[in-house]
């Protein structure tokens, strides 16, 4: 698995999201309470960008009237047709037998350790302040 950089931490900030491209795919990275995840940024449905999509969270109810509303952020919601998708393991919540988002697993690293690794480049004077997110594929 190749390994790539695509962005800063701080780029991504608790509750925020951000459309990444990799090989040519699309990847939208989200950022809930500190934890990464990584979907495909089209929806299996008819096509929408999810990573223009809200996030929300589960509500669940036992019985008529009462509600219980938990995992607040790990949804994103389709800004087309609404359609929620986990963004744990991109299954939607519609019809998880048919459809389902592409999860990509992420990793935040610090920028010493990416240097340190087994990449081959032209070598200049680095300075590293921020920790960087990486998708692998």
């Amino acid at each position: 698995m190749a390994r790539h950089i695509v962005a800063a931490l701080a780029e991504i900030p608790p509750g925020s999201q951000k459309l990444v491209h990799v090989k040519g795919r699309s990847i939208a990275v989200f950022n809930v309470n500190g934890e990464l995840f990584g979907i495909s940024d089209t929806c299996p449905h008819q096509g929408g960008s999810l990573a223009a999509g809200a996030t929300v969270g589960l509500t669940t109810s036992t019985e008529p009237g009462k509600f219980c509303h938990s995992r607040p952020g790990e949804f994103v919601r389709c800004p087309w047709h609404s359609w929620e998708f986990d963004l744990r393991t991109g299954k939607s919540w519609c019809d998880p037998r048919k459809f389902r988002a592409r999860p990509y697993d992420l990793s935040v690293e610090s920028g010493e350790a990416l240097v340190a690794g087994p990449y081959v480049a032209e070598t200049f004077g680095v300075s590293v302040e921020d920790q960087y997110v990486v998708v692998e594929l």
